[in-house]
């Protein structure tokens, strides 16, 4: 017998346009809707999935009977709104990060989320399917790394103009850390398999004076586990350099170091002190990962075919992380990790 296809409807049509290629692709899904406030992308993207149900309000594209997946692509600042709409209304969501920008709104959406039981949950830290990454993944596992005590991730982002021209600028008190850093954040507590207990962090605005943004460009934090692990986390908004994911992960046996094109081995293992033997080089391809890579295990998930690649217990915690981060910036002391959400 087969299966109806999934009614999928996309609200945010810029990055929201590959969430559509993506669920598009899968066998078991339909686009049923789509919703942007600029009507030209949403002219745009009708062309392209003509039988999709058209709006321009976001609330009117949740309530739609014919949907059983809300993806949301929309502004940092919306998220939660839509995101608790969904989970009220019966439908899975699939939402770029971040999933919501305060400890009052993730409480509110744990609580949907487990009220509404069965609802499939996740984001789009995508870094997760990088073939680098997953192969770094499967070494740690295999101990060819020993035991880690110390992760160095910078979300390097290269694009002050997105903040000085764009609309992360006119979000009031923007949040880089969860605007990028949680891309490292989710990518560090993936590879290790643990969740800090405690940040201490600091922030800087030096980088975009006079750029018309107000707000904090750049936050590096110091994440402790109980395992004895630290971790380094930073985003970096205003730098003078090509965006990228710096990553340095130390273990008692060997350190993986990944490095920028430019450098002759982007990435490499080193699996001694001896300073001339050389590092062994990595060829697994970075970042290699589309925007929609995470959506085809989402969907299998929602149909009981395995958990998504980004489990809703890892969305959480990824998020009360970043918010223990700016809460440790704003009020400039150490701050304990709380997932009691």
């Amino acid at each position: 017998m087969s299966r109806i296809p999934l009614g999928v409807g996309v609200i945010g049509l810029g990055v929201g346009a590959q969430h559509l290629r993506a669920f598009a692709g899968h066998p078991d899904c339909r686009i049923a809707a789509i919703c942007d406030f600029n009507s030209a992308r949403l002219d745009e993207l009708a062309r392209e999935f003509p039988r999709a149900k058209r709006y321009t309000h976001a609330e009117e594209l949740i309530d739609d009977a014919d949907l059983q997946i809300v993806s949301i692509a929309s502004n940092d600042e919306d998220h939660a709104r839509q995101v608790l709409h969904a989970l009220r209304s019966g439908k899975h969501v699939f939402a770029e990060k971040p999933l919501c920008l305060s400890k009052d709104d993730l409480g509110a959406i744990v609580r949907a989320w487990r009220t509404a039981g069965g609802l499939r949950l996740s984001t789009n830290t995508v870094l997760r399917r990088s073939p680098r990454f997953r192969w770094l993944k499967e070494a740690i596992l295999t101990g060819t790394l020993g035991t880690l005590f110390c992760i160095e991730g910078d979300y390097i982002y290269g694009r002050l103009q997105k903040l000085s021209h764009g609309w992360r600028g006119r979000i009031s008190g923007y949040s880089v850390t969860l605007g990028g850093g949680i891309h490292i954040v989710d990518l560090i507590l993936w590879l290790s398999g643990q969740r800090p207990v405690e940040v201490v962090s600091y922030g800087s605005n030096l980088g975009s004076t006079g750029s018309g943004f107000n707000g904090t460009d750049l936050v590096i934090a110091l994440l402790r586990f109980e395992s004895g692990l630290v971790a380094k986390v930073s985003a970096n908004f205003a730098s003078v350099y090509a965006h990228f994911h710096r990553l340095v992960v130390y273990g008692t046996r060997a350190t993986f170091e990944n490095l920028p094109a430019a450098v002759s081995a982007s990435a490499r293992l080193w699996r001694t002190r001896d300073e001339d033997a050389p590092p062994a080089p990595i060829d697994a391809p970075y970042p290699a990962v589309a925007k929609g890579a995470l959506i085809p295990a989402f969907v299998d998930g929602v149909l009981g075919r395995g958990a998504p690649d980004v489990t809703e217990d890892e969305v959480f915690a990824s998020i009360a992380t970043c918010l223990a981060i700016d809460q440790a910036v704003a009020e400039r002391r150490s701050v304990s990790i709380d997932y009691d959400y």
